[in-house]
């Protein structure tokens, strides 16, 4: 109910975007109990017992207590998984962080409250192909795709567009090389590099390449929409922007009708509060959806731009938003 309860959120305890959350709910005086599922069960004590049709118990921290029935809301904010007691076999360290997702991340889903996103469905819509399907399916616009382990059949889908392709990874691959960071972006395969044995070693995901004036992340929470062109100012950032954000400009833009039309449609079939879209427009104007996160950065796009994002998410969490 607005205006009573808690808001409960789970994320890493360095979490800039979370961070502007939290600091604009404390701004409104709304009550709001912070932990990271990586606390439990070293610094976190569950304590939960059914009574009727509800969960009544208390998750508490070393400083704080949350009663359980107080949630009113969850913002659920990439948490890293448990950390468990050193000295544990690898056999039991499976176990129990099986039965501590199953038990206290189950607890937490059975709360009757709003979660954004909610764990579940946001798992579901980390699943490229779903979301593409989806996607079209509510009307927006999706490149030619393939996803093959297949090199033959990479060229020959390569042969059918009659251009070049971009490969980009399922999931975002970060890491470390030689001590140095290292990232999988997206990137451009000629027809003439294919077919490439590197091909048969796992699934592949190829589109065809769609020429850009420039890109769009459109932010949506609850039925409101956020969106900013984001204008690459090097080649590496016109192929893949997330490889250079030094080099952007942004813009606040308008979507088109049937954008947002397509945008809250797929949100409704994905069962998402929350999604940053990503979409090319090319030279002739026309959108195309190339992504959706259900848990996407959208703080750089506040601070260029001053759009209302973190406001529209306490909204919701406070249930005063759509």
């Amino acid at each position: 109910m607005p205006g009573a309860g808690q808001i409960l959120v789970l994320a890493g305890r360095f979490d800039p975007t979370c961070d502007l959350v939290v600091n604009e709910l404390n701004r409104r005086g709304v009550p709001v109990f912070r932990a990271d599922m990586a606390d439990f069960p070293l610094k976190l004590t569950l304590a939960a017992s059914l009574h009727g049709h509800r969960w009544n118990g208390t998750l508490a921290s070393d400083r704080r207590t949350l009663d359980l029935a107080s949630v009113r809301s969850v913002y659920y904010r990439r948490p890293i998984r448990p950390r468990l007691p050193e000295g544990m076999s690898a056999a039991t360290r499976k176990v129990a962080e099986t039965e501590a997702r199953l038990g206290f991340g189950g607890l937490l889903t059975a709360l009757p409250c709003r979660w954004l996103p909610p764990p579940g469905k946001a798992a579901d819509a980390e699943y490229k192909p779903l979301q593409l399907r989806v996607a079209a399916q509510t009307g927006l616009s999706v490149p030619q795709t393939l996803i093959t382990n297949d090199p033959g059949a990479a060229r020959d889908f390569a042969d059918t567009v009659g251009g070049p392709l971009v490969y980009k990874p399922f999931f975002p691959v970060r890491g470390t090389v030689d001590g140095q960071s290292a990232a999988v972006y997206a990137s451009i395969v000629q027809p003439g590099d294919l077919p490439h044995p590197d091909i048969a070693t796992t699934a592949h995901l190829f589109q065809e390449w769609v020429p850009k004036a420039h890109e769009v992340r459109l932010t949506a929470v609850g039925t409101t929409l956020f969106a900013a062109e984001i204008h690459a100012g090097s080649e590496a950032g016109h192929i893949d922007w997330r490889s250079d954000y030094d080099s952007h400009r942004y813009q606040v833009c308008e979507p088109p009708a049937e954008v947002t039309a397509g945008v809250l449609r797929m949100l409704g079939v994905l069962g998402l509060p929350y999604g940053a879209f990503d979409f090319v427009v090319t030279p002739e104007g026309d959108w195309r959806f190339l992504e959706v996160n259900p848990s996407g950065q959208y703080g750089f796009i506040e601070q260029a731009t001053g759009l209302p994002i973190t406001a529209a998410i306490c909204d919701y969490l406070e249930g005063t938003g759509p």
